[in-house]
């Protein structure tokens, strides 16, 4: 297979303290005067600059065709990887080869002219890969219908909302044709329905050929588009293998979040001025936080959240998926007490059981949400917050029963039989005349 992307012995350091040079007047010439002879001593008064190493000898190829997820915990050099191969930053050391033509999306904001029109940016970006503009006529319709910004075309993209710039920008880099898409975790920013759009999308671009670098800590996500997985931590490349696999070594290692995931600083927990998470957790029936669970045993799934405006009829909920992708199921807060009834302002906690003996064994994915439905709003959607493994037990009193084997499905659930005998067969071994069946 040809190579499209050729990583080799790639690094990128950093010089943390290290300020730039800029222009100085008199007065900055003159404390500079005063404070020289402290600096022969040693005394300038500024730390030595540190050095950080988001990358570290990081070497891989990817092959024409491939769709490869790269993941890890925050600060790991997902996003100065794709920089890097984007021509955003250069390595320090190390070389990335690509061949062919490259579209990026790689945060909101990159890519555009904040001053031109959503129009004027469309044709702009065609021609920074290398287009033809009679190419960039055949697909801006589809881009235009993709992006749902049809109104507002002729408006400098400096007045769009985020979630307005973010689907153009996803358009326009999935429309376009490059050989190698490099997408960031940016697809968090749109609602639900986008992120299905711009899932489908890349699944659509896969099945043409083309290559897909794919960053996100959305591990269904990943497993839906990515047959192969990059896992790195701390700048280095631990794991390249297939995508099954890589996962579970990252839920299972401890650099994921798994059982509990807490917000202590209210104004950067997810949420609006309505409604803030605090915390998420799985739990069990004696309280412990758990990130596995005895697949007989109940398991519960804890939300702490404040209602900072009074007056929503809030509807929180839970999105369950199979570490494979599959929604498993979704949950909503049912409880009579405040089904129909506005939330004053304060705290609370809603716990949701899921009873034994009903998931299959394997890792599940929480996303924990909040929404009103009248009119439809989501205040907010935290993906994966919280991770959990259902172990099936080897004792026979699972729904497994004496098979050792593996058992497929996203469910188990222990159903009741019922078995009626009769003993009496006729001689060619059906059931006796006479019988009642």
């Amino acid at each position: 297979m040809d190579p499209m992307i050729r990583v080799e012995g790639l690094s990128k350091e950093y010089r943390l303290g290290v300020r730039r040079a800029r222009y100085g007047t008199l007065r900055d010439s003159l404390m500079d005067m005063a404070r020289a002879p402290w600096r022969v001593f040693g005394g300038n008064g500024s730390p030595p600059p540190q050095t950080l190493w988001a990358l570290k000898e990081l070497s891989f190829e990817i092959g024409r065709g491939e769709v490869v997820g790269i993941i890890g915990r925050n600060g790991a050099g997902k996003s100065t990887l794709l920089k890097v191969l984007s021509r955003v930053t250069k390595p320090t050391r190390g070389r990335a080869e690509l061949y062919g033509r490259v579209g990026s999306l790689l945060e909101v904001g990159t890519g555009f002219h904040p001053e031109l029109t959503g129009r004027d940016n469309v044709y702009l970006s065609g021609a920074i890969l290398g287009m033809q503009r009679a190419e960039i006529e055949r697909k801006f319709d589809e881009i235009v219908a993709f992006a749902e910004v049809e109104k507002f075309l002729e408006t400098p993209v400096k007045h769009y909302s985020s979630g307005m710039y973010l689907r153009l920008a996803f358009a326009v880099a999935a429309h376009l044709e490059p050989d190698i898409l490099i997408v960031d975790e940016v697809l968090a920013v749109g609602d639900m329905a986008f992120q299905r759009k711009c899932l489908n999308k890349m699944q659509d671009v896969r099945g043409h050929g083309r290559t897909v670098l794919f960053v996100s800590h959305s591990m269904p996500a990943i497993a839906r588009l990515c047959p192969r997985v990059l896992l790195l931590s701390e700048g280095r490349l631990v794991r390249d293998g297939p995508a099954d696999e890589v996962i579970s070594l990252y839920v299972g290692s401890g650099m994921s979040t798994l059982a509990e995931r807490n917000w202590p600083d209210r104004s950067k927990a997810p949420g609006d001025d309505v409604v803030r998470l605090r915390s998420v957790r799985v739990r069990t029936e004696d309280g412990r936080s758990a990130e596995s669970v005895d697949i007989r045993r109940p398991v519960g799934i804890e939300m702490v959240y404040e209602v900072l405006q009074g007056g929503a009829v809030l509807m929180p909920n839970y999105h369950l998926h199979s570490e494979d992708g599959v929604c498993l199921f979704v949950v909503h807060d049912l409880d009579p007490e405040w089904r129909f009834t506005p939330r004053p302002v304060g705290r609370y906690m809603s716990t949701v059981w899921i009873p034994g003996n009903f998931l299959a064994e394997g890792t599940v994915f929480v996303t924990a949400a909040a929404s009103t439905y009248y009119p439809m709003n989501v205040h907010f959607l935290e993906r994966d917050s919280v991770v959990f493994r259902v172990v099936d037990s080897i004792d026979g009193d699972s729904a497994r029963g004496d098979f050792g084997g593996h058992m497929p499905g996203v469910l188990r659930p222990m159903l009741d039989w019922t078995t009626e005998f009769h003993p009496e067969l006729d001689p060619v071994g059906g059931v006796a005349e006479g019988s009642a069946w």
